[in-house]
């Protein structure tokens, strides 16, 4: 997505950044990803793009989103493969390339944490690290919380409300994904219409998505064993205060960047911030 895109929060009262994923302008790559493809653990083709050779890391993307424009426009997978990691995108299920499928039995709860575990399996990773943005940070806690064993966990544009609860947010989507120019929110609702076509998605594979969402207790978060970055933008909180998903976290910590939601995905800084906490 390469326009600057905006919704109303009706939580809020007040215009901000909408897109999960970055809008990211497009660069140059030094190395273009290579795509295969794989099947989940009930068949859904998952495609997953990589590059470079190293230490494996997963990446995960944000709503209405993809590995490419989440990691590889805005340059972040490229300042990973040249501090030697082997990036790792898939799209996650109704995304990208990824299979999206409509029937309600592919939308059980926390299907996308059980993707990721299955890409995991599939690759045959032991010693990984996993990144997520928006839903891909709600996706890798929820991976995490089910079994998975990162080395270490970046979680970008997060913050402890979006973590454990879908809230207003999320109920902003599904009725504007269901309703377009008749939501409670028209302007709202008729863009997330045109950025669906825009992007070739289809609503009910978007609205399985957000069917999905399994909620995080407190517990939960305090008990993750894994060291984790918290990197979120200085004007962004559209999925609460990373500050408290901080506190919760037991071994967590927090950089500011740049930025909206929107915006901050795509800064230099976050990439950067990411690689120094994978190396430290």
């Amino acid at each position: 997505m390469s326009l600057h895109r905006q919704a109303l929060n009706p939580a809020a009262g007040e215009i901000q950044g909408l897109d999960e994923g970055a809008a990211a302008p497009q660069v140059d790559l030094m190395t273009e990803p290579q795509t295969t493809r794989f099947q989940s653990f009930d068949g859904v083709e998952i495609a997953v793009h990589t590059a470079g050779a190293g230490r494996p890391v997963v990446l995960l993307h944000g709503f209405f989103s993809s590995g490419q424009q989440n990691w590889f426009l805005p340059g972040h997978a490229e300042r990973l493969v040249a501090a030697g990691f082997q990036v790792i995108a898939p799209d996650l299920r109704g995304h990208g390339e990824s299979g999206a499928p409509v029937e309600a039995e592919a939308w059980p709860q926390d299907v996308l944490a059980r993707d990721q575990a299955a890409l995991i399996a599939h690759l045959g990773l032991s010693d990984f690290d996993l990144v997520g943005y928006s839903l891909g940070a709600r996706t890798s806690v929820r991976a995490v919380i089910g079994g998975l064993r990162p080395r270490r966990m970046a979680l970008g544009g997060m913050g402890a409300s979006g973590v454990m609860a879908a809230g207003a947010r999320a109920a902003m989507f599904e009725d504007s994904i269901r309703n377009g120019a008749n939501a409670r929110d028209p302007r709202a609702g008729k863009f997330i219409q045109a950025l669906m076509a825009e992007m070739g998605l289809n609503p009910q594979a978007m609205l399985g998505v957000l069917a999905a969402f399994q909620e995080t207790t407190e517990g939960q978060i305090r008990a993750i064993p894994t060291p984790t970055l918290v990197v979120c933008g200085e004007a962004d909180r559209d999925n609460g205060s990373p500050h408290e998903l901080v506190e919760l976290l037991p071994h967590g910590e927090l950089v500011i960047v740049p930025g909206d939601h929107r915006a901050a995905a795509a800064t230099p800084e976050l990439g950067e911030a990411v690689v120094r906490f994978l190396t430290a």
